[in-house]
């Protein structure tokens, strides 16, 4: 074979490819067929009038240069002029030519067959890949004969070979064997030929890439093979990846996406590649294509897990199309559309974007609608659902009409339609109608009309009895709807926990599960606690239901670390700090409440949680249910027994003596303790009020505050409870409050604790000097309500800003 091919030929090297192999010829080679000008076989050999003959080309272009030169026509070969240009085809000689060619290509094609082994050298496969390569390039008629030599099995036995140069040649050449030859291409692809291209895909080798591109692109010119390619475990995957890669050669990435667009005429190849990533060849097909295969995609649309960002292009592109789908077509096209809108707003941007595309209106119908065309009950659960993620998006739901006099979804027969629905259908559809609820009770926009609806149709007993149900999704909505409405109808809430059986119950074993800390757990918690705390009914029926005694265990464990922390560790404790403290407001009506803070040491609890920092409302929540655990304390001292006196001292009572008890409290004028009696002065409980003072949030401040002026209050020994905060070094924290002014509140608040100071002589005549505290003083005087100017007059007294024989309020007390 080496001495029938030209040995110093370079199998690497492509140029003057045609020349070198015009000269590899079996049978000999006769001048006659030898263009004089080109040097090479003539192919359309043509004869001038003088007998010469040339390549038809070839001569053309001679006489073209003769005339653009300003010379007369001459014979290349004699010279002389020419009296005519016409050329007579030389058809003899051409068909001798074309036999010659044939026998000689054959015998080539032999030949190269025969190196076609992986016995062979590797110079001898690339020259023979090569020859065939410049074979089918000259005629598609040469692509018959490799087909009918058998030669394309052969060829792709090539591609085992451990050679890589033979890989690449291989496929380069079995390109040029397919292109734009359908039998080849349907050749090729028997068996599993199609399956190792693919395979080349992942190879490192980034030729051996580029190669294994072009021929699939060129193979999936076949809307046959298509289909096929497409079934190839990873071909789509593979492609789709190259398409968007950075690493490869701009061209590779290219033909891969040509590869792609050939490859779309397949229905199941589009869903591969949604599925993998490319989804605008299904978007067009929802968009532009026949009937049938808008059902098709928009069906498997809905079948898709997108990430959020393809969600809001898919909305941006099809939206509206689905929505019309869903309002126009027959019941079949109505659940493809409305199965591809449940999954494309589960996302709130893309939400936004079908809500201004118009979804609410036909949505809402499809839910109310009842007769011949209403939507089968599975479906109604579907656009419930998409109902629900669309409320809960955040758009301002109140601003879509949905219906005749501008009726918006929350207009109070709608919202009456939804709540017949809650009670006329099956648990999966109640839990979305509920979350519908849900979403449109988290606006402050809508909520006050959904409250309205709910008194007006008298729902809430039946929206309570939810609580109670054993779906755990269908409860957990229920629950969050009672919480967003607590704030709203608390006592209406309250009412109906009370008057019905189980279901405080319910929501004291959801708090007190053990399974972590859920969102159900931290509504459940944020529900009991907006109900009135003052509800005498509703802490009596807790506290016999032990429901204090679950909470004050789930704080302490969360306050441990026993309960490791999710998302919902802040609103669940600030829930169950808030529903514990609802205790302290019972304390002089229930025994049974004052026992509970005794045994299971509230006043210490609530003093720990005061250094909760970051937690504001637990902070503030604490505080207040100090200030009542204080305010009760007066009333729970044990106040001394003193013993009779003697018969002497009672005849004579200058002999007798004073006795004196030790160990009472300076405030309250008995023997306290923390734990028995709720006195702050134990635990540092007024050091770390005090340092509350100082808090940005002024509702922490405020409840600090009230709680350190329990220590001040009528019926406690005042100038005792002066020394306390003096030995706190609370005084001057308490009159920047004063000067501060931050809220009415405030200043209310600071006005009488100051008043209160002030009542202490060396602190009147401290504090009468400085101009800043008598100044805010006057302020209060001046500009507060009726009752904190009283106060503030008063205090003026005290540091002689106003004489004692002002008349200005003379009903004062």
């Amino acid at each position: 074979m080496a001495g029938s091919w030209d040995g110093s030929y370079d199998p690497g090297s492509q140029s003057d490819e045609s020349f070198h192999f015009e000269r590899l010829h079996i049978e000999p080679l006769y001048d006659a067929f030898i263009c004089p000008l080109t040097k090479q076989v003539m192919h359309d050999p043509v004869t001038l009038e003088n007998g010469q003959t040339f390549e038809r080309e070839a001569i053309e272009k001679w006489f073209k240069e003769c005339k653009e030169n300003g010379r007369k026509p001459v014979c290349p070969l004699t010279q002389k002029e020419l009296k005519s240009t016409d050329l007579n085809p030389s058809i003899a000689l051409r068909n001798t030519i074309e036999e010659w060619t044939t026998r000689n290509e054959a015998a080539q094609l032999d030949m190269a067959r025969r190196s076609l082994n992986m016995s062979s050298s590797e110079n001898d496969v690339l020259l023979s890949l090569r020859f065939i390569q410049h074979m089918c390039q000259k005629s598609r008629t040469n692509r018959h004969a490799v087909r009918n030599a058998d030669l394309i099995p052969m060829i792709v036995d090539m591609l085992k070979s451990s050679s890589r140069k033979v890989r690449c040649r291989t496929l380069e050449t079995l390109r040029v064997v397919v292109e734009e030859d359908a039998d080849n291409k349907e050749i090729l692809a028997e068996g599993d030929t199609v399956r190792t291209i693919v395979k080349f895909l992942s190879h490192e080798q980034s030729k051996e890439r580029e190669e294994a591109v072009s021929l699939l692109y060129e193979l999936s010119k076949s809307e046959a093979l298509c289909e096929k390619i497409g079934s190839i475990n990873g071909a789509i995957l593979i492609l789709v990846g190259m398409t968007s890669s950075k690493s490869e050669n701009i061209l590779t990435v290219e033909k891969a996406d040509k590869t792609l667009e050939n490859l779309e005429k397949c229905e199941n190849n589009v869903r591969q590649m949604a599925e993998n990533g490319r989804l605008q060849p299904l978007l067009i097909q929802i968009l532009e294509g026949p009937p049938e295969t808008k059902l098709s995609m928009a069906g498997y649309l809905g079948e898709l897990v997108l990430n959020n960002d393809v969600k809001v292009h898919v909305a941006r592109t099809v939206g509206e199309s689905l929505i019309n789908i869903m309002k126009s077509g027959n019941m079949q096209s109505r659940e493809a559309a409305l199965k591809a809108l449940n999954q494309i707003s589960s996302y709130e941007a893309s939400s936004k974007v079908l809500i201004e595309a118009g979804i609410l209106p036909p949505l809402v119908k499809d839910l109310f609608t009842v007769g011949a065309n209403q939507l089968p009950m599975r479906l109604k659960e579907v656009s419930a659902t998409i109902l629900a993620n669309v409320v809960n998006s955040g758009y301002d739901v109140d601003s879509i009409p949905i219906g005749p006099d501008h009726q918006t979804l929350v207009s109070e027969d709608n919202v009456h339609n939804l709540l017949h629905l809650i009670s006329n259908t099956g648990p999966p559809i109640e839990c979305k109608l509920l979350q519908v609820l849900v979403g449109l009770t988290n606006s402050p926009t809508t909520v006050l009309n959904v409250v309205a609806a709910i008194k007006s149709s008298g729902a809430t007993i039946s929206l309570v009895q939810f609580i109670e149900v054993p779906q755990k999704d269908l409860r957990m909505a229920a629950i969050k709807l009672l919480q967003n409405l607590s704030p709203f109808m608390g006592q209406e809430l309250a009412d109906a926990l009370r008057g019905t059986v189980g279901q405080l119950g319910s929501l004291i074993r959801v708090i007190s599960e053990n399974t972590g800390i859920s969102e159900e757990q931290a509504a459940a918690a944020g529900l009991l606690a907006e109900l009135p705390e003052r509800d005498l009914g509703l802490t009596r029926q807790m506290l016999d239901d032990g429901a204090f005694k679950l909470i004050i265990s789930r704080v302490v464990k969360i306050r441990q670390g026993e309960i490791r922390g999710t998302r919902f560790v802040t609103p669940i404790l600030e829930g169950l700090v808030r529903v514990l403290a609802r205790v302290t407001y019972v304390l002089a009506d229930e025994p049974d409440a004052v026992a509970l803070c005794r045994e299971h040491g509230l006043a210490a609890l609530f003093i720990e949680l005061l250094q909760a920092n970051g937690l504001d409302n637990v902070q503030m929540v604490s505080a207040a249910a100090l200030e009542n655990l204080s305010q009760e304390s007066k009333n729970l001292t044990k106040l001394p027994e003193l013993p009779p006196p003697g018969l002497c001292a009672s005849i004579f009572p200058c002999f007798s003596k004073q006795a004196v008890i030790t160990g009472l409290c300076k405030v309250h004028r008995g023997t306290c303790s923390l734990r028995e009696t709720f006195c702050l002065l134990e635990g540092q409980a007024v050091d770390k009020l005090v340092a509350l003072l100082d808090h940005t949030n002024e509702k922490v401040v405020e409840a600090a505050l009230a709680a350190i002026s329990t220590l001040l209050d009528d019926g406690v020994d005042i100038e005792q409870g002066v020394i306390v905060l003096c030995e706190a070094e609370g005084i001057k924290p308490i009159l920047d409050v004063l000067l501060e002014k931050r809220t009415e509140n405030l200043r209310r608040r600071a006005v009488w604790v100051v008043e209160r100071l002030l009542r202490t002589e060396d602190i009147a005549y401290e504090i009468s000097g400085d101009q800043n505290v008598s100044t805010a003083l006057v302020d209060a005087f001046h500009h507060a309500d009726y009752r904190t100017r009283q106060i503030a007059e008063r205090a003026l007294k005290h540091v002689d800003k106003i004489p004692n024989f002002s008349g200005i309020f003379p009903n004062m007390g």
